[in-house]
């Protein structure tokens, strides 16, 4: 049994979609050609049924022969035995397949999304991430699930057109030619179905957006009256994924009725040619019941093809979206000449702003500019390429991993996941964060405690509780460097001068930079910078910089609007 999710689900090949999806299955080439073998040995038992019931009435019933008729009837029940077997086995290694694959393409989707990080909602929407691991990982997967079929239907279609000319020259050329006849008046139907399925999945990945960023924003919505707007903005491009859908169904109920019509059609013309060949005494009874059973049987081959290339289709055009996705690169990539890390307790120097972190204590940045302000965080964690200092070594020569292992940065639109309170704060004794974020009337609100379901992105609790949430996960981790970005703006004025108090007392010994413009916060701290226009115009104290006409100004103003 395969464990799921894969511990290592490989590389994938980016090349092109056909690329793409021969990647996939060269991974699981094992589960595909198990998959293939059973298929094989499941569809040639169905196709030698018609030519043993033929063999039964020639042999057994119309030569009058019991013996004959036991033994082709022994022979039916033998391969009923081995193709119900490779029946049941063909589908064990067509689902695993179909799952392998599925997990293995949502691992790339979600790793990718990992490796993108902060540039990921840069780089793409929302919407085309959600429904790029959702309805594309499926086509893709359902893609290999139809192969053990497909190749089954192929030599089934084979072995019938073998059989179809040692009974009958014409009747067998008949099957050989028409075949790929019908097929190919199939064919054209693939086309415009294959381009409006790519229409529709752009259309579907606009609209998953859409409702994502209203959902995330429905409060600010409510608060400015644009309730109205977004509902007519979601109705039109509703209308326009209906549309599209429209046109899809249109193309799909062609090729659906091509799949029974022309079967059926060929099914018609091999049994009358064989009726009329029984009657000129060309072949016997027993080959006239058999070509009808071959003609019979051909259907579900035929129409398994027929699937098999729809579903490849849709597999492609999957595997294009799936392909621009992954061939994203973040902005930033790995250093060329990677240098030793730093040791611990290693002063940080952002160049551009002049800030200078002394290790092992409190410090925090005012700044009357807020994107100033977390334009330094983006730099201090390494989510822009900027000329920051850490011990002496350039960030940007260090190994992306370490700066994330060793520098944490909590900006304020951190998002929340849904599960177990316990599992949102991560590994680790929580208590002491927990504590320090002032988290105890949430957990006493709570029926579970740490056990308590999260809904997605916690909304059942309120902003100043996911604002303590995400400090709390933050302290949990307890890095060597953190980063927060206006981590009590959304509590009152008591809890913050906890926080404040609990933060300072847990981060003792380890650098902590604070961005702030809270009175509260500001005092607590062991140093503080002002920032004026993106720069440091002064360092003291809470305290020393009152005197500064600029800090007060920025301070003051804060503390009133509040």
């Amino acid at each position: 049994m395969q464990p799921l999710p894969l511990a290592d689900p490989g590389a994938p090949d980016l090349r092109s979609p056909a690329r793409f999806l021969l990647r996939v299955l060269r991974l699981q080439a094992w589960t595909v050609a198990g998959g293939v073998l059973f298929g094989v040995l499941w569809m040639s038992c169905q196709a030698v049924v018609p030519y043993v019931l033929g063999r039964a009435v020639d042999e057994g019933v119309a030569g009058r022969d019991g013996d004959a008729l036991l033994r082709w009837a022994l022979v039916l029940l033998a391969i009923g035995a081995v193709q119900a077997g490779a029946g049941v086995s063909r589908h064990r290694f067509a689902v695993s397949s179909f799952l392998i694959a599925y997990f293995r393409t949502t691992q790339w989707v979600a790793a990718q999304s990992v490796r993108l990080g902060a540039d990921l909602r840069r780089l793409t929407s929302t919407g085309e991430v959600v429904s790029v691991g959702t309805t594309d990982t499926l086509a893709v997967a359902r893609a290999l699930d139809v192969t053990a079929r497909g190749a089954g239907s192929v030599v089934a279609f084979a072995l019938v057109a073998v059989l179809l000319l040692s009974s009958s020259v014409a009747l067998g050329l008949v099957v050989l030619v028409g075949v790929p006849v019908f097929s190919l008046v199939i064919g054209p139907a693939l086309k415009p179905l294959h381009r409006r399925q790519a229409v529709q999945r752009t259309d579907l990945g606009r609209l998953t957006t859409l409702g994502t960023d209203t959902v995330a924003g429905l409060r600010v919505l409510r608060g400015v009256g644009g309730e109205a707007a977004f509902v007519d903005r979601y109705r039109r491009e509703s209308q326009r994924v209906r549309a599209s859908g429209v046109q899809v169904a249109r193309s799909q109920s062609l090729l659906d009725a091509a799949q029974v019509l022309v079967p059926g059609t060929f099914v018609v013309i091999v049994t009358w040619l064989a009726a009329r060949s029984a009657v000129q005494g060309q072949i016997s009874v027993g080959d006239l019941i058999a070509f009808y059973g071959y003609a019979a049987f051909l259907v579900t081959p035929l129409r398994t093809v027929t699937e098999a290339a729809d579903k490849f289709s849709r597999a492609l055009v999957a595997g294009r979206r799936m392909t621009a996705l992954l061939s994203l690169a973040p902005s930033l990539g790995e250093s060329l000449r990677p240098v030793e890390p730093p040791t611990p307790l290693s002063p940080l120097h952002d160049i551009r702003s002049g800030l200078v972190v002394r290790p092992g204590v409190l410090t925090a940045v005012v700044s009357a500019d807020p994107a100033a302000a977390s334009a330094l965080a983006d730099r201090l964690g390494r989510y822009v390429d900027a000329e920051v200092r850490w011990g002496g070594v350039r960030l940007a020569d260090l190994p992306l991993e370490v700066v994330r292992a060793r520098v944490h940065v909590v900006d304020q639109d951190v998002q929340l996941l849904s599960g177990r309170l316990r599992d949102e704060l991560g590994p680790g004794d929580a208590t002491a964060a927990l504590h320090a974020a002032c988290m105890a009337d949430v957990l006493e609100a709570m029926s579970d405690g740490l056990d308590t379901a999260l809904e997605e992105r916690a909304r059942q609790l309120s902003g100043g509780q996911r604002q303590r949430l995400v400090l709390a996960r933050a302290l949990t981790a307890d890095p060597e460097v953190l980063v927060l970005d206006e981590p009590t703006s959304a509590v009152d004025a008591h809890t913050e001068a906890r926080i404040a108090d609990r933060l300072r007392e847990l981060r003792a010994g380890r650098t902590t930079v604070v961005l702030t413009s809270s009175p509260l916060v500001l005092d607590r701290a062991d140093e503080v910078a002002l920032l004026v226009d993106g720069r440091v115009a002064a360092v003291g104290t809470h305290r020393e910089l009152l005197s500064d006409d600029a800090y007060r100004a920025t301070v003051l103003r804060t503390e009133v609007s509040a």
